[in-house]
This record gives C-alpha cells, structure tokens and sequence, in this order.
C-alpha cells in the first residue's frame, strides 16, 4: 500500500479539520438538544439554544471555507484572523447559550454579544482577505 499525499497546505489541514470537528460537535449538541432538552425547556430557552446551535454550525462550516479558501489562494493575516475570529465566536457566542442553558448564570449572557462582534468581525476580514488578493 503507498501512502497519498493530499497536498493540503497546513493552514488548509488546520482549520478544514477544525472546522469538521466543530462540525460534529455542533450535529451532537443539536442533537442533544432536540432530544434531552427540549421536553425540560420552556420554548424560549429552547429557541435560545438552538440559536447557539445554528451559528456554532455555521461558523464551523465557515471554518472549512476559509481552509479551503487559503488553500485555493493562499494564506494570509486576514484569513488567519478571520479563522481565529470565527473559532472565539464559536465558543463564546453559542458557549455562553449552551451554559445558561445548561444553569450558568444568566448574566453569563454579557458576554455572548462579545462572540457575536467576533463572527462579524470574522466575516469582515475575509472579505479584506478577498479584496487584498491581486487579480490573476
């Protein structure tokens, strides 16, 4: 058997396979969610953890883009940070949710708009990471 060099950068390897990890956690704690929470919550708190669910998925999912993405194009500071951005949004954004949910505090809340300032903050430097590329 010959091994398969997948010519993935490491940047590439990082974050599609942060991103597929985050991915999984994200389908288990929905999971977790429909099934165990859902009969214990009032329908607020529910619709307040599946939030946290929804941009856990979707940030993580933007993780494998951005991997895909410096390895199409390149790596640069601002997919580094984009990616970075994107991970701290994951856990402080949907971390807080799913620890107020579980009991937390509720003024643990205060900190979840901080995790929503990072994903938005996330988005904009890929786009400064787009508009920096050179036309080929």
């Amino acid at each position: 058997m010959t091994s398969h060099q997948s010519g993935l950068t490491s940047f590439a390897r990082r974050w599609i396979a942060t991103g597929a990890v985050l991915m999984l956690l994200g389908v288990i704690l929905g999971a977790f969610g429909t099934h165990l929470l859902a009969p214990r919550l009032e329908p607020k708190q529910f619709a307040s953890y599946q939030t946290g669910v929804l941009y856990h998925l979707l940030h993580a999912l933007g993780l494998v883009l951005v991997g895909a993405i410096g390895q199409a194009g390149g790596e640069t500071r601002w997919l580094r940070r984009s990616a970075i951005a994107m991970t701290i949004g994951i856990a402080v954004f949907s971390g807080a949710i799913y620890l107020i949910t579980l009991g937390a505090p509720r003024t643990l809340g205060m900190v979840a708009p901080i995790g929503g300032l990072s994903f938005m903050f996330a988005w904009v430097l890929l786009a400064v990471h787009a508009r920096s590329l050179t036309p080929t």
